[in-house]
């Protein structure tokens, strides 16, 4: 099973996001970009919920939540 285009651009977009533009603390990162739990965060979802989006188990999040997920990644609206 694969985990379908949304899952894939998910992490995609988190590996491109910069910490600092959150006001999130650098530090040690083992890859680039936003860890899992902070993108949850930012977008006022639980880190399991979104763990799921990302592994393709839910493929079907609410409109809210793709707004919220587009905020906190700092997706503009194209």
């Amino acid at each position: 099973m694969t985990a379908g285009p949304l899952a894939a651009f998910l992490r995609a977009r988190r590996a491109a996001a910069r910490p600092q533009e959150h006001g999130l603390p650098v530090g040690q990162r083992r890859t680039p970009g936003l860890r899992r739990e902070e993108v949850a965060m930012l977008a006022g979802v639980s880190t399991n919920y979104y763990i799921r989006l990302e592994q393709g188990r839910d493929r079907r999040p609410s409109a809210q939540v793709v707004e919220a997920l587009a905020v906190a990644l700092g997706l503009n609206p194209d």
